[in-house]
C-alpha cells in the first residue's frame, strides 16, 4: 500500500471511531506517518471531498487543526444534493467518482452503477466538448432524479 492509502484508511477508521467525526493537526499526523505535512494536504484535499460524502473544516495557525466530517444523510437527501451540486456540467472522472460512492453508500445497486458509468462515459457521449461535459451532466443529473 502506498502512504497516501495507509494514512486514507487510517482517518477513515478514526471517523468510523469517533462517530462520524475527527479533528486531526496536520503535523502530528504527518510526524505520526513519518511524511510531509503536504503529504497530509493531499490525502485530505483528494480523498475526502463533498463528492466523497465528507466536509472537511481546517483552521490555520499554532493552535490550528482539520475537521473531517462524514456526511450522514438518507439516500433520497444525498442523491438529491449530488444533484444539486453536479451543476451545468461534468467530466466523466468527476461523473465516475460520484457513481462509485453511490454505491459505496449503497444509493445504487451495481447493476445501475454500472449502466450510469456507460451512458456517461466519453465512448458514448461521442459530441465535442464543452457540449460533452454538460450532456453529461444533464444525463446523470436525470439518471439519479429517477432512482429518489
Amino acid at each position: 500500500m502506498r502512504i497516501s492509502d495507509i494514512i486514507e484508511n487510517f482517518l477513515k477508521e478514526l471517523i468510523e471511531e469517533t462517530d462520524g467525526v475527527v479533528e486531526i493537526q496536520r503535523n502530528e499526523l504527518a510526524n505520526y506517518f513519518n511524511c510531509v505535512p503536504s503529504q497530509i494536504n493531499y490525502v485530505i484535499d483528494t480523498r475526502f471531498t463533498a463528492e466523497k460524502g465528507y466536509i472537511v473544516q481546517s483552521r490555520r495557525g499554532g493552535g490550528g487543526y482539520i475537521k473531517i466530517k462524514k456526511i450522514n444523510i438518507n439516500k433520497s437527501n444525498y442523491l438529491m444534493h449530488i444533484v444539486n451540486s453536479i451543476g451545468n456540467s461534468i467530466t466523466q472522472q468527476s461523473a465516475e467518482a460520484f457513481i462509485k460512492n453511490f454505491l459505496d453508500y449503497n444509493a445504487v445497486t451495481e447493476r445501475e452503477a454500472k449502466m450510469m458509468q456507460i451512458v456517461v462515459s466519453d465512448k458514448v457521449l461521442n459530441v465535442p466538448q464543452p457540449m460533452r461535459d454538460a450532456l453529461r451532466a444533464n444525463i446523470l443529473k436525470n439518471m439519479i432524479l429517477s432512482l429518489i
